[in-house]
C-alpha cells in the first residue's frame, strides 16, 4: 500500500512540473541582486535577470502555436523534416530576452516582436509556393540550408580576417540563411563557434541556426546603425536623414536592415510582400491579430532607401 501512494505521489509531481503542451516548466530561480529581484528560468529564459521574473517568451508563445505556424515543416515532402522544433527556439532566445528579444514593451508588443522575427524566418525557409496544401503560408521552416548552390560564397577580399576554409562551402544556411565565409565567421566569432571552418554545424544543430538568426536580428549590420531589433521596438529615432530616405520604425525597416535593397527600394516587390504576408499571417495565428502589424507605409519599405547600398558595401547575411 504505501509503495502505491509514493506511486502515485510521484506521478502526481510529474504531471505538476509539465504543462499542457509537453514542455518540462522550470521553476524560475530568484535573487536579489544590488537590491533588485533578477530570476533565471533555465532553458526558458536563460541567465540571471529582471526580464526573466517578469513574462517570458514561452508564457505567450507555445508549443502549440509554433506547430500552428509551421505546421508543415515535417511533412515527408519537406527538406528538414524532424529538424526545427520548439525547445530549439526557446533555447535559442533565452540568451537573448535578457536583452529585449521578445520581452520588450508590454505583452503585444512582446509578441508582435516574435512574430515578426518568425516572419522573416517562415518566409526566407519555406517551400509552399504556388496551390501548396494548406497554403503558401503553412511551410515556414521546410529547408536548413540550400539545395543547389551554384557556387561556394567565398569571397577573397576577406582572406585575412574571414579565409576561407579548404573544400567548405559557405551558401545558405540556417533560420535566417547565413551566405557567404565572412558573415560565417562573424557570426561564429560572436557565437563562439567555429562556424568558419565548420559552417555545416547551422545545418546539423536546430539550437544554433535560430541562435545564428536571432543573433543577427538583435545586432547592427554597421556601427552607428541600429539592429532589426531597434527599429521594431522602438529603440531607433530616425535622424532627419533617414526621414528623408523613408526609413520608419516598424517591419518594413527591419527588411531594410537584414537585406537593404536587396529588398527594399525596389517597388512593391514579390520579395517583400511575401515577408510581409508570413509577418501578418503570424499575427493572426498567434491572436495578436493581423491589424496591430500597422499601416502599409509602417510594414513597407518599398520607397526606402537602403542603409548600405549594396554598390557601397557588402551584402549581408543573405544573398
Amino acid at each position: 500500500m504505501e509503495t502505491k501512494y509514493v506511486v502515485l505521489l510521484t506521478l502526481a509531481v510529474m504531471l505538476v512540473l509539465v504543462n499542457g503542451d509537453g514542455e518540462s516548466s522550470v521553476k524560475p530561480i530568484v535573487k536579489i541582486v544590488k537590491g533588485k529581484k533578477v530570476c533565471d528560468k533555465g532553458w526558458e529564459c536563460k541567465g540571471l535577470s529582471e526580464y526573466c521574473c517578469n513574462q517570458t517568451i514561452s508564457d505567450y508563445f507555445q508549443t502549440y502555436q509554433f506547430e500552428n505556424l509551421f505546421a508543415k515543416r515535417n511533412s515527408p515532402v519537406a527538406h528538414a523534416t524532424g529538424f526545427w522544433d520548439y525547445h530549439s527556439f526557446i533555447t535559442a532566445a533565452a540568451g537573448y530576452q535578457p536583452h529585449g528579444f521578445g520581452t520588450t514593451g508590454g505583452k503585444v508588443t512582446s509578441m508582435k516582436e516574435v512574430a515578426a522575427f518568425l516572419g522573416h524566418v517562415g518566409s526566407k525557409t519555406s517551400c509552399g509556393y504556388g496551390v501548396a496544401t494548406g497554403g503558401p503560408l503553412a511551410w515556414g521552416l521546410c529547408y536548413n540550408k540550400e539545395l543547389s548552390p551554384n557556387k561556394l560564397y567565398c569571397d577573397d577580399y576577406y582572406k585575412l580576417t574571414y579565409p576561407c576554409s579548404p573544400g567548405a562551402s559557405y551558401h545558405g544556411r540556417g533560420a535566417l540563411p547565413l551566405y557567404w565565409n565572412y558573415n560565417y565567421g562573424e557570426t561564429g566569432e560572436a557565437l563562439k563557434v567555429d562556424l568558419l571552418n565548420h559552417p555545416e554545424y547551422i545545418e546539423q544543430n536546430a539550437t544554433l541556426a535560430f541562435q545564428a538568426a536571432i543573433w543577427r536580428w538583435m545586432t547592427p549590420v554597421k556601427k552607428h546603425q541600429p539592429s532589426a531589433h531597434d527599429v521594431f521596438v522602438g529603440n531607433w529615432k530616425p535622424t532627419k536623414n533617414d526621414t528623408l530616405a523613408k526609413r520608419v520604425p516598424g517591419f518594413g525597416t527591419t527588411m531594410n536592415v537584414l537585406y537593404g535593397d536587396q529588398v527594399c527600394g525596389q517597388g512593391d516587390s514579390e520579395s517583400m510582400n511575401n515577408m510581409i504576408s508570413h509577418y501578418q499571417h503570424y499575427l493572426d495565428l498567434m491572436g495578436v491579430g493581423r491589424e496591430e502589424a500597422g499601416p502599409h507605409e509602417v510594414l513597407s519599405c518599398a520607397e526606402q532607401e537602403a542603409f548600405n547600398p549594396t554598390s557601397t558595401s557588402s551584402s549581408s547575411s543573405s544573398s
